[in-house]
């Protein structure tokens, strides 16, 4: 039953047979024939079937979120035992928010040190993809905004909050004052990152307060992007101070703080909200806090 039920949440995810079946390690016909096997056992269709997968039917979706809770535990329980067995080892995958990847090794280092028998997979997304890859037991753990958009059912531990600042080159506008307001910046030839981004979504938001609308001339769903062009000095960008502190610029590009509002805002780990929870989740939020607490003292 848990191995059907692995394939059936591998199939709702990709919403293709061939897909979920590579994704599972396993050959098409058997996935198929698993899945059916399921429907029998249960009583109800699951799957809208045509000529290829046209998605799940109410029972399904209902079945989909039992699958993902029994498969949770599942998972959690083999871990435990593990654990037990041989100390804290395994995998752990995060996604992170671009604005928020060069902090992750703040995490991932301590927690390698005390614990070398455990491996790490980042993966870059947005703050939607991240909840998503989360309730798809796709990953771990991830770091996004905790306050802005509804996050859902998870356990969060509040990291830092992300100060916003004008990132331009020596010599352009704007360039030598000690601070500026949104309404000035939004004035600048701008290289910001995609609208499906939440830092765009909230640049926007201050941005409109401000009564200006953001007109980029260059975007990105990549940060390397971002400074890359910033260093031009034909573009400016707006970015946490944060990640903008930790690539190490020049003495030829400016960080000036944006004012008119200060604004702030919360970036966390978040794990699905899970009693127990495995053993490496368990021991990443615990590194989390550990690193909340330092940075707040």
């Amino acid at each position: 039953m848990i191995d059907k039920l692995e394939f059936f949440i591998a199939l709702a995810n990709q919403k293709h047979f061939g897909r979920a079946a590579e994704e599972c390690g396993v050959t098409q016909p058997t996935l198929s024939a698993a899945i059916r096997q399921l429907e029998d056992q249960l009583g109800v269709m699951l799957v809208s079937r045509g000529s290829r997968f046209q998605g799940l039917t109410p029972e399904g979706q209902r079945v989909l979120e039992w699958a993902r809770r029994i498969v949770g535990d599942s998972r959690t329980m083999r871990e435990e035992m593990r654990a037990a067995r041989k100390g804290l080892a395994g995998h752990i995958r995060i996604a992170a928010i671009p604005t928020a990847l060069a902090m992750v090794q703040k995490i991932t280092t301590p927690f390698q040190e005390r614990h070398p028998d455990v491996t790490f997979s980042i993966l870059s997304r947005n703050s939607l993809q991240v909840l998503s890859l989360l309730e798809n037991l796709e990953i771990d753990a991830g770091i996004t905004y905790l306050e802005n958009e509804p996050l859902g059912r998870v356990t969060s531990v509040p990291l830092y909050a992300e100060r916003y600042h004008l990132i331009t080159a020596a010599g352009s506008p704007l360039s030598e004052r000690a601070s500026v307001t949104w309404k000035e910046v939004g004035a600048l030839r701008l290289c910001l990152l995609t609208a499906d981004m939440q830092n765009r979504r909230i640049i926007n938001r201050h941005l409109a307060e401000a009564e200006v609308v953001a007109k980029p001339t260059l975007e990105s769903n990549s940060m390397i992007v971002l400074f890359s062009h910033v260093q031009t000095g034909r573009w400016a960008s707006i970015m946490p101070k944060n990640i903008a502190d930790s690539f190490g610029f020049p003495a030829d590009i400016r960080k000036i703080p944006i004012t008119e509002p200060d604004a702030e805002h919360l970036v966390g780990l978040v794990a699905t909200h899970r009693e127990p929870f495995t053993p490496l989740v368990s021991a990443l939020l615990h590194e989390a806090r550990l690193l909340a607490e330092g940075a707040h003292a």
